[in-house]
């Protein structure tokens, strides 16, 4: 079964803009953002995301920065910074695009060798371009998690993900693109501002973001071995590999945790726009899959984000197995096959937060994946937090997680608890 399904069920002004693409780096002969896709909810944000120069060839150029507008901003930071940037394309490696995103700095003078970097990964927000975060308030939820640490030193450095603001599909749940775009994040910001510290670089993402996070930390060895990703901090994770080895598995249950639940549809219509279709267009055509609900989930997904596509289906009153008109098997199997990690050896230290009563990302199945990590000589610390949710061990996990993350900066060793990992029991 598809990954998400199985696992998942979550005009500004324009001051102070700098641009700083260099006319001397080798240039992509075509602007890979030219390469529109009808389905990909382009459009409806400010110029700030549209490059209308040939895009550098080389990944992790800063194209341009403007100071962020308040609404976008957080309570804590000092200064936040909106970011355009050059990022590979997953399925190409010699192509760029273009991709967006923010940088938050904490307030206070910067210390020696620069702020610590926290590579923040969001969670699922949508497909169309405003559901960019940089360009939307964040959560109550985001904001005050960020702001933790923000509070504690730390500058916060966050990809939209390609196709989130900027043009063409954002490949929703595909490993390779989200950790290209924070991996790429990361080389811009570090380039651009010096106030930040190169040897202090953790990755930590929430739901889909997890997977980024965890993607951005098991790439750079190979993709980026001029960023040091020192750890990473994942909750509610969704995630998935076939290549388990040894490791325990627990049983999984039904598709959806409710499939009563009309929202289903919203979570579906992402996964088959944003996560299949990319992987080819030519063999998942919405005419040829969706029914005549599901169509009216794909328009609505153009323009809305989740949460304005969640109430769109429980308007519709579309349940899961209503909206495609065809089997979807093959079509699953392609797409995971295509979005798998091929392994989940990670180089450095995890920690890892599931609630108990998460009813988004199935704590079986995160299990499943922190065991996998562990079979695969990954260094896991793995924490449960009884009676939290998807959302709520988000917050929960800070409970944990800054002295996992203090530790290791500090060049202490993990140990992990791999050893004595169980798999969940539901508890209120």
């Amino acid at each position: 079964m598809h990954p998400l399904v199985k696992s998942l069920g979550l005009l500004l002004t324009a001051p102070s803009l700098a641009v700083f693409a260099n006319p001397t780096l080798a240039q992509t002969s075509v602007s890979t953002d030219a390469q529109a896709d009808r389905w990909s909810g382009d459009g409806g944000v400010d110029a700030f995301y549209t490059w209308d120069q040939a895009i550098p060839a080389r990944a992790g150029v800063m194209l341009r920065t403007q100071d962020a507008p308040q609404p976008v901003s957080l309570p804590s930071a000092a200064r936040s910074v909106r970011i355009l940037y050059s990022s590979t394309e997953w399925n190409d490696p010699q192509r760029t695009r273009t991709v967006s995103g923010i940088v938050f700095f904490p307030k206070g003078p910067v210390p020696k060798g620069g702020f610590p970097v926290i590579a923040w990964a969001h969670g699922t927000t949508g497909i169309a371009d405003p559901c960019a975060p940089s360009a939307q308030p964040r959560s109550a939820r985001d904001t005050q998690y960020l702001d933790y640490w923000l509070e504690h030193g730390y500058a916060i450095v966050a990809s939209d993900y390609a196709g989130l603001g900027t043009p063409g599909v954002h490949p929703y749940l595909n490993y390779r693109s989200e950790g290209y775009s924070v991996l790429d994040a990361i080389r811009a910001a570090l380039a651009r501002f010096p106030e930040l510290d190169a040897k202090k670089v953790v990755s930590v993402g929430q739901s889909q973001g997890s997977e980024a996070a965890i993607a951005a930390a098991y790439l750079a060895p190979r993709y980026a071995p001029d960023v040091t990703i020192r750890a990473t901090v994942a909750t509610g994770i969704v995630a998935h590999t076939a290549n388990v080895g040894k490791a325990p598995q627990a049983p999984l249950g039904d598709t959806y945790v409710d499939a009563a639940d009309y929202g289903n549809s919203a979570f579906e219509i992402l996964w088959f726009l944003g996560t299949a279709r990319p992987l080819g267009p030519a063999e998942s055509a919405p005419l040829d899959y969706l029914s005549s609900g599901g169509w009216a989930m794909l328009a609505d997904a153009q323009k809305e984000c989740l949460t304005g596509l969640r109430v769109f289906a429980r308007q519709q009153k579309l349940p899961f197995s209503q909206f495609y008109k065809r089997e979807i098997a093959e079509l699953d199997r392609r797409t995971q096959a295509g979005t798998d990690f091929p392994d989940v050896h990670i180089t450095t230290p995890v920690f890892t937060g599931t609630g108990l009563v998460d009813t988004e990302a199935a704590p079986a199945k995160q299990y499943n994946f922190v065991s996998a990590m562990c079979a695969a000589g990954t260094t896991v610390e793995a924490h449960y937090y009884p009676g939290q949710s998807h959302n709520s061990t988000v917050p929960a996990s800070l409970a944990d997680a800054p002295a996992f993350v203090a530790a290791v900066l500090a060049g202490k060793t993990i140990t992990g608890n791999c050893a004595s990992l169980k798999p969940p029991v539901k508890a209120g």
